[in-house]
């Protein structure tokens, strides 16, 4: 199958439906960490996915079954593993969470970030 230029998806000249959804109540730590997904592209086996997520001050549990690139655009986030230690990230961090990460994702001030998903069968 060949792919011709006008399937390129630019997400800056992209719109794409905005999700507003909750963390899970067992899953909230502290705050009420509202956050919105905005899904600008899933391959056909909806493996791969791409697009921006926003997130509000609250903290809450993570379990990586993805793999997941992230490039934080706006705000900051602490993210602390299952033995204690933590990063710190914020505007223009670019960083890989691979599949299997559990921990705590707590947003500091309302962040926004790019997103690109690979989910392994």
């Amino acid at each position: 199958m060949t792919t011709q230029v006008d399937a390129i998806v630019n997400l800056a000249q992209h719109t794409a439906k905005i999700e507003h959804y909750e963390v899970a109540k067992e899953k909230v730590i502290s705050g009420d960490p509202k956050q919105q997904l905005e899904n600008h592209y899933s391959s056909p086996c909806d493996q791969f996915h791409t697009g921006v997520w926003q997130g509000e001050k609250g903290s809450w549990k993570v379990n990586y079954t993805e793999h997941e690139y992230c490039e934080i655009l706006a705000g900051s986030s602490q993210i602390t593993d299952s033995l204690g230690n933590s990063i710190t990230v914020t505007k223009g961090d670019r960083f890989v969470i691979p599949a299997g990460f559990a921990g705590v994702w707590k947003v500091i001030e309302q962040c926004r970030k790019i997103y690109v998903i690979f989910e392994p069968k």
